[in-house]
């Protein structure tokens, strides 16, 4: 993938939890994102006092420097691409000083520089469905709003989402038919069934589903069996994705996640 940098532009919370960076500058010129509403970057965030520039090689990084410099590794949705004015907008999830990601949006800065390599992307709503369901939470919360933008009227959309209550809603505009719940957590043990339970009790339309689910591993991966299993949905109908994992830090996640997904996927094998 192609490196690239930008320089903040603007900051905003959407949300007590929720920033919303844009970055511009001479170093996205070129940059360009492929037709779909999951595309992402692969942002390098360099640890407090790191010994190389602002602008960087995340791959020069790692073969020149000790690991303990190295740049920390996210991947983020691209929720929206201003090609005219070469303008970037990211969504971050923030609790406090947890991660990396989330910490350097609350503190970024109108001139501060992201180095990210991309674009990647997999999923857009598929127009040839007769309906869409699109599940996750606030770490889905980009795609989903770029793929609601996108479908048009008449067609039927079913969004279930949860967060930690209504300030932390955003509006969700969408020309289709929209059967939009948001479900509150309430900090209790069962937190994790809401949205596998919300799914379980959607009465679907007929014809062809198109789904996006992602989020949250233990729920994402609940819901994803309780569609195929039960739903009969079938595996090429569905974006599927655990993003994150509750009680895990995002390093401790993504050094067992593929053994988690193939552990998913041997629930319906």
């Amino acid at each position: 993938m192609a490196t690239w940098h930008g320089q903040v532009e603007s900051t905003e919370r959407l949300t007590p939890t929720l920033v919303r960076v844009v970055l511009g500058g001479e170093g996205l010129t070129g940059f360009s994102v492929p037709e779909a509403t999951d595309t992402y970057v692969n942002l390098a965030i360099p640890p407090a006092g790191a010994p190389y520039d602002a602008v960087f090689s995340p791959a020069e990084v790692r073969e020149t420097h000790p690991k303990e410099t190295w740049p920390a590794r996210r991947r983020y949705t691209v929720r929206d691409w201003d090609d005219a004015a070469g303008l970037l907008t990211l969504d971050f999830v923030v609790h406090g000083d947890e991660g990396a990601a989330g910490p350097w949006a609350a503190n970024a800065r109108p001139g501060d520089v992201l180095v990210f390599e991309g674009p990647g992307s997999g999923y857009a709503p598929d127009p040839s469905a007769d309906w869409h369901l699109l599940v996750g939470d606030e770490s889905a919360l980009p795609a989903i709003a770029a793929s609601l933008a996108t479908i048009p009227a008449g067609t039927r959309a079913v969004v279930r989402l949860v967060c930690d209550g209504p300030d932390h809603e955003v509006a969700l505009p969408c020309a289709g038919d929209l059967d939009l719940v948001w479900l509150h957590r309430t900090g209790a043990v069962d937190d994790v069934d809401l949205l596998p339970d919300a799914v379980a009790d959607v009465d679907f339309p007929a014809g062809r589903v198109h789904a996006f689910v992602h989020g949250e591993a233990d729920e994402i991966r609940a819901i994803r069996k309780h569609l195929i299993s039960d739903r009969g949905v079938a595996r090429a109908d569905m974006s599927c994705s655990p993003y994150w994992r509750r009680t895990m830090t995002d390093e401790a996640w993504r050094a067992v996640k593929r053994d988690y997904v193939a552990a998913m996927d041997a629930d319906v094998a």
